[in-house]
């Protein structure tokens, strides 16, 4: 009863879809589907989906399609946008990162069916996952996975299931719930989105992006994950950056058009012989060169413990970079993104009913489960 019962209030403040939904969906004559925002000049190179989820939903995806793709990438977006708002964006990254990119709906958000939670949506992805194996044969190795914000939390779970994927990104990642909210050093049964628990069971290499003035997940979360990656790509600490802007940085799109190249590279190498967690040296070297985007050797996974891995993590040392130039000011880049459609609330992705967690809180510490 009391797992209900936390489930039902970590979805009150988890997940916030836009309502109503910012797009509609047409039924074309020929048994497909359209988003009635899409252009038709985009709609050669688009595929919008319905796909039918473990758990009973039906979700909506939407595939974009690259001519000469290096890979695909499977985008889990935050816990306030819907695929038409992010749409725009999608087929920026298709294009600057030559990619093939599906992205999708989680259950209760725009044109999918059913209500938002954390183990719907582990069973949104499986969806997509299943659907890139099944109708376009896409292959582990040539997989990478994305998530953004709350997307991180399904993003996680699916990689860490998957043994053979070519890549993950992390933007602007949690290392759990609860951790959002409060300072805490081991993970509760009532949690939710235990990514801190998970990051060490990935086994491909793994990017982390973070705006150091992030008011919504603080950046830490990004650097205590990436301190227990087991393989570590130098990550991309934007400073002056915030929790829905960060695209709008030039060395957003620069640093993950290096890091798929460098994967890419990676690939080849692990069909010759089977990584054990480390890099070597020339192995790092021959992905790109040089320290800002060479893949860096990984650490021996660490031995994860609910009560004292908080304890473990190191706490990351201050970098002296300079602010990174964004492409234009804030107020424009909002005003740019309203626009287009792109801009996501700046909503906590576990925004705190503070008297009904603080609750379960103390029912945690008197071990009442």
């Amino acid at each position: 009863m009391m797992g209900g019962v936390t489930s039902t209030i970590a979805a009150k403040f988890a997940f916030f879809p836009p309502s109503p939904p910012s797009y509609r969906l047409v039924e074309a004559g020929d048994g497909r589907i359209w988003m009635e925002e899409i252009p038709e000049t985009r709609r050669d190179d688009v595929d919008v989906l319905r796909l039918r989820t473990r758990r009973g939903q039906d979700i909506v995806a939407v595939h974009v399609r690259h001519p000469r793709p290096a890979a695909t990438l499977l985008y889990s977006h935050g816990n306030a946008a819907d695929v038409g708002q992010m749409f725009e964006l999608f087929v920026e990254l298709s294009v600057h990162l030559r990619v093939n990119l599906i992205g999708y709906d989680y259950s209760g958000y725009g044109q999918s069916t059913g209500k938002p939670s954390e183990y719907n949506t582990y069973a949104d992805i499986e969806a997509v996952y299943k659907c890139l194996m099944e109708r376009f044969g896409v292959r582990d190795e040539d997989l990478i996975l994305y998530g953004q914000s709350v997307g991180s939390g399904p993003t996680l779970d699916l990689a860490s299931r998957l043994s053979n994927l070519r890549a993950v990104v992390l933007h602007s990642p949690i290392l759990s719930g609860l951790r959002v909210l409060y300072p805490i050093k081991r993970t509760y049964w009532f949690d939710i989105y235990k990514n801190i628990d998970k990051i060490g069971a990935v086994n491909c290499p793994v990017l982390i992006i973070h705006g150091t003035a992030d008011e919504v997940v603080d950046c830490s979360h990004g650097k205590q994950l990436w301190e227990l990656c087991k393989e570590k790509y130098e990550p991309l600490w934007l400073n002056g950056g915030g929790h829905c802007n960060l695209e709008l940085y030039p060395e957003y799109i620069k640093h993950l058009k290096k890091f798929i190249s460098a994967t890419g590279k990676l690939k080849s190498r692990k069909n010759c012989s089977k990584q054990s967690g480390t890099m070597t040296d020339d192995q790092a070297k021959s992905t790109g060169g040089g320290t800002s985007d060479s893949l860096q050797p990984g650490f021996t996974q660490p031995d994860i413990s609910r009560n004292s891995l908080d304890s473990r993590i190191e706490v990351s040392k201050k970098t002296n970079n300079q602010p990174e130039k964004s492409r234009m000011s804030t107020d424009n880049a909002d005003s740019h993104r309203r626009r287009k459609g792109l801009l996501q609330k700046q909503v906590h992705p576990l925004q705190p009913v503070y008297y009904e967690l603080e609750v379960l809180h103390k029912m945690a510490d008197e071990d009442i489960c």
